[in-house]
């Protein structure tokens, strides 16, 4: 048993919910666990991928309720919130990105992120991503492809950050029932925590068509970040 799985007094604590209510979804099988010598066990890393899935799952209120949890889980005194334009530099927004298949898409938006200087393996990172992507597509219904590795790779990210690239036009990515993706943001994290604050953020942003028609529609990366800045200001 990993010293650093949850139980369910902790991973109530950690999710900032009643103990009951977490034994009640274990039961349901609604979280991933299992019984050791009787007792309900949550590795850190399962938790975190059932997280991550309910993030892409959730409404707006949801997400802003997601946030919240996910800041106090975080332990910081001034609980601050994540700030997607400040973690999106614009060396590394890409408009066009030039890309045309699913490959080359995955080996861009890496070469893209490492303009920053803070990330220190591209190979790795896009080997990564690429196994995330074969387990399960990030391509979203919208258009958008959130990538990321399966999970965080502080050993080549010096900090946590993001990336954005616009290819020509839509291609096959994976997205339900075949929607093209043509908008791709690539996730770089420091820890599984930040990770999914990071997700949950971009998730509501993401979920406004108006600010998907801007991007699709900036004409550099300046615009880009411009309306992702703008857009981020009105979010309560």
């Amino acid at each position: 048993m990993a010293e650093d799985d949850f139980g369910i007094e902790s991973l109530a604590a950690y999710l900032h919910v009643d103990p009951a209510r977490v034994l009640r979804l274990a039961e349901r099988g609604k979280l991933p666990g299992r019984k050791v010598a009787g007792q309900w066990r949550f590795a850190q890393a399962q938790v975190h991928h059932w997280l991550e899935h309910r993030i892409g799952l959730s409404s707006d209120e949801e997400l802003v309720q997601m946030e919240g949890v996910l800041r106090r889980a975080a332990g910081k005194i001034d609980e601050s919130v994540i700030s997607i334009a400040d973690l999106l530099p614009l060396e590394a927004i890409a408009i066009p990105l030039a890309a045309r298949t699913r490959g080359s898409v995955i080996t861009s938006m890496v070469e893209l992120a490492a303009r920053t200087g803070w990330l220190w393996d591209t190979a790795k990172m896009a080997e990564a991503v690429r196994a995330r992507e074969d387990l399960l597509p990030t391509a979203l219904e919208n258009g958008v492809a959130l990538l990321h590795p399966r999970r965080p790779l502080a050993s080549i990210v010096g900090q946590a950050f993001l990336a954005f690239g616009r290819t020509h036009r839509g291609l096959p990515f994976g997205a339900p029932r075949g929607v093209l993706t043509d908008l791709f943001f690539l996730i770089c994290s420091v820890d599984d925590g930040g990770h999914l604050r990071l997700l949950a953020r971009l998730s509501r942003l993401i979920s406004d068509p108006s600010l998907l028609d801007e991007l699709r529609h900036a004409p550099d990366a300046a615009a880009v970040h411009r309306a992702i800045a703008q857009r981020e200001a009105k979010l309560s």
